[in-house]
C-alpha cells in the first residue's frame, strides 16, 4: 500500500509540475493533470507524432518511452546536461519544477526537429566546404557530447535495459545439479521465458543490476529488502502443461545459511539434513541466517508433473497420476549398486555419460539408467548390478516433513498427495494440514495457527476446509 501510495503522490507531482511547462511552451496548463492527454501534448513538445503515446500501453517497453519523453522535455528548454537528463529519469517533477521556477528557462521548440535541423545546417556547412561556418557550428553545438558522457550514457543504459530484459522477460540460468540430467546436464546453459506463465513484478527495487541474490568475492547479498512491492503476476501467455521443466524460487528458501557449495534452509538444519560440518559452523554462530525475500530465493529446475486438481503417488519406483501410471522418461536414472566396486572400470562408467562426481564409487553406487544398467551386466558374470531400495524414509527429506503422515513412505513409496486446484474444496484437518500450512501461512501471508488440541486457525477464525 506504501509503495502504491507513493506512485500515486509522484504521478501527482509529475503532472502538478509539469502545468507550468506546459503554460511556457503556449499550452493550456490543466492539460497536464488529464491522463493521456498531457503525454500526447508532451510528445507535441518534443517533435514527436501523438500516435507514439500507444507505446506507453505495451508494458515493460513504456517504461523507456515515459523516460525518454521526460529527457526530451527538459532538453526542449535548453537543459541538456548529464545531470539535468539523470533527474530527468530518476525522479521527473523535480526537474520539471526547477524548469517552472527558473525565468531563464524558455520553451526553445521541439528538442528533435531542433537537433535534427542544427545537424542539417552542419553538413550543409561541410558539404559546401564552408569552414568557418562549420567550425562555429561546432563550437557552439548544444548537442554535443563528450566521450566520457556518450560512453557512461551506454553503459548506464545497457546495463538497465539487460536487468529490464532480465527481470521480465527472458532470463539466463545454469544448471547447478544433476537432478535433471539425461535432459539437462550439470552447467548446461539455458534461457527462460518469463512472460509465459505471467510475469511476476519484483518484490524487491533496490538490486545491483544484473545480480540474482548474492555479490561475489563480497559474499553478501545484492539488494535491500526495503522498500518492497507487494505480489504482482501479470496474465500468462501460456498455462503449464504436464511434464514441463520449469525454473522456480527454492520453496524454503527465504531464511537459509549461505555456503560456497551451496545454501541449506533453517528447515533443512532443524530436521538434521545439514551435513554435520556445516551444522556444527550453524550452531556455533559462524554461518549467518540470511533472510530473503521470495524473488531472491535461489532458483531450482524440475519437471512438472504433477498440475492442480492432481493426486500424485509412488508406487515401486513408478508414478502414478490419478491412480494411472505416468509417462516415464527415456533417460529415468535410479539409484545402483553395482559390486565389487573395486572391479568397476571408471573410465568405461565415464564414457557412457555416468556423473562420477555425484556418485559414491568407493561404495559401488551410482546414479543409472536402465539402459546403462544392461550394458554395464554384459560387461562380465562377476559384475552385479542392482537398483537400491532406500532404507526407511528420513523425516529429513520427505515431504511434509511430519513421521505421523510419511510413516511407511520412503522415495519409492510415497504419497498418496493431492495438489489443490483454484475452487476446489478441501477438508482440513491434523492429517492433511502439514501440506498446504506453509502455502496458506507464508505464500498466501495468512494466519495460521494450529491448537495442541488440532483445531486449526486463520486469520483467528476457526478453519475446516
Amino acid at each position: 500500500m506504501a509503495i502504491l501510495i507513493f506512485l500515486l503522490i509522484s504521478y501527482l507531482l509529475f503532472s502538478i509540475t509539469m502545468m507550468k511547462l506546459f503554460d511556457k511552451a503556449g499550452e493550456e496548463g490543466w492539460k497536464a493533470l488529464v491522463p493521456g492527454l498531457n503525454f500526447v501534448v508532451m510528445c507535441k513538445l518534443v517533435g514527436r507524432k501523438p500516435a507514439y503515446v500507444v507505446w506507453l500501453l505495451v508494458p515493460i517497453v513504456n517504461i523507456f518511452i515515459f523516460v525518454g519523453l521526460c529527457v526530451d522535455l527538459v532538453r526542449s528548454f535548453g537543459r541538456y546536461s548529464f545531470w539535468d537528463s539523470t533527474l530527468a529519469v530518476v525522479y521527473p517533477a523535480i526537474i520539471f519544477y526547477q524548469i517552472g521556477k527558473n525565468e531563464k528557462d524558455k520553451y526553445l521548440g521541439p528538442t528533435l526537429q531542433l537537433e535534427k535541423a542544427y545537424f542539417a545546417k552542419m553538413t550543409e556547412a561541410r558539404q559546401k566546404g564552408n569552414v568557418r561556418e562549420l567550425k562555429k557550428l561546432i563550437r557552439s553545438n548544444p548537442y554535443k557530447k563528450s566521450s566520457v558522457r556518450e560512453w557512461t550514457e551506454a553503459i548506464i543504459f545497457a546495463v538497465f535495459a539487460a536487468a529490464f530484459i532480465r527481470m521480465f522477460l527472458i532470463e539466463a540460468y545454469t544448471i547447478p545439479t544433476s537432478s535433471m540430467e539425461g535432459s539437462l546436464k550439470v552447467g548446461d546453459f539455458l534461457f527462460v521465458s518469463k512472460a509465459h506463465y505471467g510475469i511476476r513484478t519484483p518484490k524487491t527495487i533496490i538490486m545491483v543490476p544484473l545480480l540474482h541474490n548474492r555479490i561475489p568475492i563480497l559474499n553478501t547479498e545484492s539488494y535491500l529488502a526495503q522498500p518492497s512491492l507487494p505480489y504482482t503476476r501479470l496474465p500468462a501467455i501460456d498455462e503449464i502443461e504436464r511434464y514441463d521443466p520449469v525454473v522456480f524460487n527454492y520453496p524454503e528458501g527465504d531464511s537459509v545459511y549461505v555456503f560456497p557449495e551451496r545454501t541449506w534452509s533453517i528447515h533443512d538444519y532443524r530436521r538434521g539434513a545439514v551435513p554435520a560440518n556445516r551444522a556444527r559452523e550453524i550452531k556455533s554462530g559462524r554461518a549467518k541466517l540470511v533472510v530473503r525475500p521470495f524473488d531472491k530465493k535461489d532458483h531450482y529446475i524440475k519437471r512438472c508433473i504433477g498440475l492442480p486438481g492432481d493426486s500424485l503417488q509412488i508406487i515401486n519406483r513408478q508414478v502414478y497420476i490419478n491412480g494411472k501410471p505416468a509417462k516415464n522418461p527415456s533417460h529415468m536414472q535410479h539409484l545402483t549398486r553395482i559390486l565389487p566396486p573395486n572391479r568397476i572400470n571408471m573410465d568405461k562408467l565415464e564414457k557412457m555419460g555416468v556423473n562420477i562426481t555425484e556418485s559414491y564409487p568407493d561404495q559401488g553406487i551410482f546414479f543409472l539408467t536402465e539402459s546403462q544398467r544392461e550394458e554395464i551386466r554384459s560387461w562380465g558374470p562377476e559384475l552385479t548390478v542392482e537398483v537400491l531400495t532406500p532404507p526407511n524414509h528420513n523425516d529429513a527429506y520427505l515431504f511434509p516433513h511430519n513421521p505421523k503422515i510419511t510413516k511407511g513412505w520412503d522415495v519409492d513409496n510415497y504419497g498418496p498427495v493431492l495438489i489443490p486446484k483454484k475452487g476446489m474444496t478441501i477438508p482440513l484437518n491434523a492429517n492433511n494440514i502439514d501440506f498446504y500450512k506453509r502455502a496458506i501461512g507464508v505464500y498466501e501471508e495468512n494466519d495460521l495457527r494450529i491448537k495442541k488440541n488440532g483445531q486449526i486457525l486463520l486469520n483467528g477464525k476457526p478453519a475446516t476446509e
